[in-house]
C-alpha cells in the first residue's frame, strides 16, 4: 500500500518523506474532526451504567 502511494508522489526521497507527512497529518485531522465525532454517538463505550440521583448502597458511615 504504501509503495505504490510513495512512487506517486513526486521529487526526491526528501520531498516525498515531507508530502507523506503532509498527507499522513491531513488523514489524522479528517479523522478527528470528522470521521470520529460521527461515530461517537454508535460507539458502545459512551453508554454509561451509573445511575445520577440514586445514592449508592453501602455501609453507613458514622463520624466519631
Amino acid at each position: 500500500m504504501y509503495a505504490p502511494l510513495w512512487r506517486l508522489l513526486p521529487g526526491r526521497w526528501p520531498v516525498r518523506a515531507f508530502l507523506s507527512l503532509i498527507l499522513a497529518a491531513g488523514v489524522v485531522v479528517l479523522c478527528f474532526l470528522w470521521v470520529f465525532p460521527t461515530i461517537a454517538p454508535l460507539m458502545p463505550f459512551n453508554d454509561n451504567t451509573i445511575q445520577s440521583g440514586s445514592p449508592a448502597p453501602g455501609p453507613a458511615t458514622t463520624v466519631p
